[in-house]
């Protein structure tokens, strides 16, 4: 019996995001955070694996995610480490990242700090591209988690999220393809997957990623909607006609959006359409936790909007 829905591994980060001028909103980010935070507010039972440093930035997303329901149990507090930090920046062109994370406490990780016992625990192992990106123990840390989860029944949730600022392409194709090999479901992007697989039409990058082995394939395309497929089905789910002020952290939410709904439904078709206006309406809003909808919020959204079901 496993005692968490969904186990999320990753870098938490800091955030300072840009309102107007030199004026910043401090706030909570971090791709595997925001996915964890996210997939609790949804209804399910979420623990946070991460490694932060001894500070009172740590102290604040102890606070958060205790606040959100986001177990903190194996969450680490490193006096050698710091955590991350980083600033949004808005122009005309859209928003920018700056990041404060060299030597970081979750940089920091290795393969040996991963206990097979909190991995087996879990019903879905939630991963990404980023934590692999940050360091190469991390990396072999990610690894090892995939290794575990696969030898305990544990399926695996991964995130491309590819961040060439911190590896390069090559690198990130060798780690990321031999990644998703192992997964149940795989989450990435379209801009990502074209870089990734050399690949151009969805349909071709879905088939890519199912041929690896993967089980659940929900590929988001902005403004195109998003791509949900198995073996045996695949739909396009069209995006929502709004005004976005704000994408930070929608793929994330998109993410924990889904990964909530699958953990109880185990159907990706339903967990995409909800995950999809979840995305969609986080965008009406500034900064990556804040944006988060709650479940009614999504489905007054999607009365208005237009007909979707979900669970």
């Amino acid at each position: 019996m496993k005692s968490v829905e969904i186990l999320c591994f990753g870098e938490p980060l800091y955030e300072f995001n840009q309102q107007s001028g030199n004026n910043f909103l401090a706030g909570h980010g971090g791709d595997v955070s925001n996915c964890a935070i996210a997939a609790a507010r949804f209804g399910a039972t979420v623990e946070m694996l991460a490694y932060l440093g001894d500070d009172q930035f740590a102290d604040s997303f102890i606070k958060l995610w205790q606040q959100e329901n986001v177990r903190t149990e194996a969450v680490s507090k490193i006096a050698e480490g710091e955590t991350g930090v980083y600033f949004i920046s808005h122009d005309k062109d859209g928003h920018h990242f700056s990041y404060r994370r060299k030597n970081s406490a979750a940089s920091n990780v290795d393969a040996d700090d991963i206990s097979e016992e909190l991995i087996a625990s879990a019903g879905i192992l939630h991963v990404s591209g980023i934590s692999q990106a940050i360091s190469s123990s991390a990396s072999r840390a990610v690894t090892r988690a995939i290794e575990i989860a696969n030898s305990t029944d544990t399926l695996v949730s991964y995130d491309t999220n590819l961040r060439l600022q911190l590896w390069s392409l090559d690198q990130a194709r060798k780690t990321i393809h031999t990644s998703t090999k192992n997964c149940h479901i795989v989450l990435p992007s379209i801009d990502d997957a074209r870089q990734l697989t050399s690949l151009s039409h969805p349909d071709e990058i879905v088939d890519f990623y199912l041929n690896q082995g993967c089980a659940v394939v929900a590929l988001t395309m902005g403004e195109k909607g998003v791509v949900i497929a198995t073996e045996n089905k695949r739909e396009v789910l069209p995006s929502f006609n709004i005004e976005a002020v704000d994408t930070t952290a929608a793929g994330d939410i998109f993410d924990g959006a889904f990964l909530a709904n699958y953990a109880k439904n185990k159907d990706p078709f339903i967990s995409a359409r909800f995950a999809n206006a979840a995305a969609a309406l986080s965008t009406m809003r500034f900064g990556a936790v804040s944006s988060i909808p709650t479940k009614q919020e999504i489905k007054s959204f999607c009365d208005k909007n237009r007909s979707d079901r979900f669970g």
